[in-house]
C-alpha cells in the first residue's frame, strides 16, 4: 500500500500531467487554420508591396506624338524596341530576381486609353491596368468644373495616383505587385452609344500565352463598368499555396460641393455582407473593420455621387475597409480604402466578374439596380425612413414631373403636409383653449396647496378638475408626436436629394448647399456659427422665435413661474441658427415655410375658436353626474391610500 506522501506524489503528477494535456489541447485547438495563415502572409507581403512603391521603372518620358498615339489606335501585340532583352543589364538581373516571370513587365511605357458614353469617360492607365481617371459627363463641380470621381490630385507624399488599383499574389518566393508593372492593352480607345457594348483589355505577361487580364467593358447611355479579373496560364506561376489574391482599391475623393463639411460629414464607405444587410462606415470620423463575412458589394460614397464595387458572386473574407478624413480644406475631402480576397483555384483558364457603378447618388437610379445600393443613401432609420420612402420621396418625384422649379415644389409638398396634418392641429388647439379657460381654476388649486409636500393632493386635484370638465391634458401633445417623424424625414431627405444640387431658387443659387448673403472677409469665422451669413437660416430662426412667442401666449406660459424654462425656449432657436448655417438652404427654407404656415394657422384658429363657448360648454360637463371609477383608477387611489395620500372626492 502507498503511504500519504506517496498519494500526494502521485496526485501531483496527475495534476502536472493533466495541466499540460489542457494547454496542448487548448493549442490544438487555438492554432490558426491554413487559410488564416494564408491571410497573415498576403497581408504581410502587401505591406512590403506597398513599402516598395516608390522604385518605378519607366525607361522614356511621353512625347506629344505618343499621347497622340495612346488615344488613337494601340496595337496589344506590339512589343517595345526600347526593352532591353533580359540579363543585358544588371537593371534586368534585380528585375528578374524581384519579379521572376513577370520582370519583362517591369519596363514599359505609360500608356492611356479611354472608355466613353454619353454619361461617364473612363481612362484606363496601362501601368498597374487600372482606372486613372472616371468623369461623370452630366454634372459640375460647385465651381463649375468637370465631376471626377477620382483623378491624379498629385496628393503629396501618398505615394499613388487619386484611384489605386493593385492585386498582390505570390509567385514562387516573389511577391508581385501589379500597380509597379506595366499591361499591354488589346483594344484601343472608344466611344459607345445606345445598346451597344466595347471592351478594352489589359494583360499582364508572364511570358508566352501566361497572362494576368483585366477585361472592361462599356456600354452606351450606362452607369455600369464591366470588369473582370482574367488568369489564363497562369496555375504553375502563381504559388500553389496562394487559395486566393488580394486585390487593393483605393480612393482620394476630390471635392464637388460648395460646402466641404457638409460634404465630409455624407462621405463614408457602405458595404453589403453576402445576402445580408447594408452597413457603413462612421461618416464624422476615421474609422477602420476587417469584415469577417463575405461581401456582396463595397461603395465608395459621396454626398451626391458613388462608385460601387460589386462581385457577380461574392468576394471572398475578408474584406479591409478603411475612410479617413482630409485634414485639410483643398482638393480632397477623404480616403477610401478596400481590400478584397479574390478566389482562385488554379485552373489554366479562370475568372472573376465584377462591376462598377460610377454615377449619381440618386435614389431611384440605386434602387433599379434591385442590389440594396439605394440604401446608402441616409433617409432615416425607422419611423423616419419610412416617411421618405413611403410619402416624401414619391410626391417630390411626382410634383418634379410638371414643375421645373424646386423651390416652388417645396413650397407646395409644405402645404399639402400641413393641410394633412391640419385636423389634428386644429383638435391640439382645442384642448389647449380648454386648458387656457381652466387656467383660473387650475391657480385656485394651486393656492389651496402651496406646500411642496402637499404635491401629490396638488396633482390630484388638478387630474379630478380635468376628468369633471371633460378636458384631456395630453390632447395637444398628438399634433407634436406625428409631425416629428415628418420634421426628422426632411431633415435626412434635403441635403440627401441630388435632385435639389445646383438648384437655384431666389438667392439660393444652390439648394443642396447653404445660401449665403455675406461672406466675412479674410477668412475670418465666428465659432459655432460660420464664415457666412445664410439667410434661410435667419428667416427661419425668426419665424421659429416669433412662433414661440404665441404658443406661450396662447398656453399662458407668459406668467408661468420658471423664467429658466422661458430662456430655455427662446434659446433653441439661436442654438439651431449656428447648427443650420451650413446646412441645405432647401431645409432651412421647408422650416421657414412650415413655421410660418403653422403661425398663419394657429391665429386663425385663435380668431374663429370662442374661448367663452368652449368655457359654457365646460360648465355644462361639470353638472353631468361623475363617471363610474375604473378598475384603474380605483388602484391608483388604493396605492395613493396606502401611501399616506387621500384622494379628493
Amino acid at each position: 500500500m502507498l503511504n500519504q506522501g506517496g498519494e500526494k506524489d502521485i496526485n501531483s503528477i496527475i495534476g502536472i500531467v493533466l495541466i499540460f494535456a489542457i494547454l496542448i489541447g487548448y493549442s490544438i485547438y487555438t492554432q490558426p487554420s491554413s487559410e488564416e495563415i494564408q491571410a497573415a502572409k498576403m497581408k504581410r507581403d502587401s505591406l512590403e508591396a506597398v513599402s516598395n512603391a516608390n522604385e518605378t521603372y519607366i525607361v522614356e518620358p511621353k512625347t506629344d506624338t505618343d499621347e497622340h498615339k495612346d488615344e488613337g489606335q494601340s496595337n496589344p501585340e506590339e512589343s517595345n524596341h526600347n526593352i532591353p532583352s533580359r540579363g543585358e543589364s544588371e537593371a534586368n538581373v534585380q528585375m528578374l530576381q524581384k519579379y521572376g516571370e513577370f520582370s519583362d513587365a517591369a519596363y514599359g511605357k505609360e500608356q492611356l486609353l479611354t472608355m466613353e458614353n454619353d454619361r461617364v469617360k473612363i481612362t484606363l492607365n496601362t501601368m498597374g491596368g487600372g482606372l486613372h481617371t472616371v468623369e461623370l459627363k452630366n454634372y459640375k463641380t460647385f465651381d463649375s468644373l468637370p465631376v471626377y470621381l477620382f483623378k491624379d490630385l498629385g496628393v503629396k507624399d501618398s505615394g499613388t495616383d487619386s484611384c489605386e488599383f493593385n492585386m498582390i499574389f505570390s509567385a514562387g518566393t516573389k511577391t508581385i505587385s501589379t500597380r509597379d508593372l506595366y499591361f499591354k492593352p488589346k483594344g484601343s480607345s472608344f466611344k459607345v452609344e445606345g445598346d451597344n457594348t466595347k471592351t478594352i483589355s489589359l494583360r499582364l505577361y508572364a511570358g508566352d500565352d501566361k497572362y494576368i487580364e483585366y477585361e472592361y467593358s462599356l456600354s452606351g447611355n450606362s452607369y455600369v463598368l464591366g470588369f473582370k479579373i482574367n488568369f489564363h496560364g497562369v496555375e504553375n506561376i502563381i504559388s500553389r499555396n496562394n487559395s486566393y489574391l488580394v486585390f487593393d482599391w483605393s480612393n482620394f475623393i476630390p471635392r464637388q460641393e460648395k460646402s466641404l463639411i457638409n460634404e465630409k460629414r455624407n462621405s463614408t464607405i457602405y458595404y453589403k455582407y453576402f445576402k445580408d444587410e447594408v452597413d457603413y462606415l462612421s461618416e464624422t470620423s476615421d474609422e477602420r473593420k476587417d469584415l469577417q463575412t463575405k461581401v456582396k458589394w463595397v461603395a465608395f460614397k459621396q454626398q451626391f455621387f458613388s462608385s460601387i464595387l460589386v462581385a457577380e458572386s461574392s468576394f471572398d473574407k475578408p474584406t479591409n475597409i478603411e475612410s479617413i478624413s482630409s485634414e485639410d480644406d483643398g482638393e480632397y475631402v477623404k480616403e477610401m480604402h478596400a481590400s478584397f480576397t479574390i478566389p482562385y483555384g488554379h485552373v489554366r483558364d479562370e475568372s472573376f466578374p465584377m462591376f462598377f457603378y460610377f454615377g449619381p447618388t440618386h435614389y431611384k437610379t440605386l434602387q433599379d439596380y434591385g442590389l440594396g445600393f439605394e440604401k446608402i443613401i441616409p433617409l432615416g432609420w425607422g419611423i423616419f425612413g419610412w416617411v421618405n420612402k413611403g410619402l416624401i420621396i414619391p410626391m417630390f418625384n411626382f410634383l418634379g414631373k410638371y414643375i421645373g422649379n424646386y423651390g416652388i415644389i417645396i413650397l407646395i409638398m409644405t402645404i399639402f403636409i400641413k393641410m394633412l396634418l391640419f385636423p389634428l392641429m386644429y383638435k391640439s388647439y382645442k384642448s389647449t383653449a380648454k386648458m387656457r379657460v381652466l387656467k383660473p381654476e387650475v391657480d385656485k388649486i394651486n393656492d389651496k396647496f402651496p406646500d411642496k409636500a402637499d404635491a401629490m393632493k396638488k396633482q390630484q386635484s388638478v387630474m379630478a378638475l380635468y376628468k369633471k370638465t371633460g378636458v384631456n391634458p395630453l390632447g395637444g401633445c398628438l399634433p407634436m408626436l406625428v409631425q416629428f417623424p415628418i420634421l426628422i424625414a426632411m431633415y435626412r431627405f434635403f441635403p440627401a436629394s441630388i435632385e435639389l444640387r445646383q438648384e437655384s431658387f431666389l438667392w439660393a443659387t444652390d439648394l443642396s448647399s447653404y445660401d449665403s448673403i455675406y461672406d466675412f472677409p479674410n477668412g475670418f469665422s465666428i465659432p459655432f456659427y460660420g464664415d457666412h451669413v445664410s439667410l434661410f437660416t435667419l428667416l427661419m430662426t425668426a419665424a421659429t422665435l416669433l412662433s414661440v412667442k404665441m404658443n406661450m401666449e396662447m398656453s399662458g406660459g407668459g406668467q408661468m413661474q420658471m423664467p429658466q424654462m422661458k430662456i430655455m425656449m427662446y434659446m433653441m432657436p439661436i442654438m439651431f441658427l449656428g447648427f443650420f448655417n451650413d446646412f441645405a438652404s432647401a431645409l432651412s427654407y421647408y422650416y421657414f415655410i412650415a413655421t410660418l404656415i403653422t403661425f398663419g394657422q394657429q391665429y386663425a384658429m385663435r380668431r374663429f375658436i370662442d374661448e367663452e363657448a368652449i368655457l359654457q360648454k365646460i360648465n355644462e360637463h361639470q353638472k353631468k353626474p361623475a363617471p363610474k371609477k375604473s378598475n384603474f383608477q380605483k388602484r391608483l387611489e388604493k396605492m395613493a391610500k396606502e401611501r399616506g395620500y387621500k384622494p379628493n372626492k
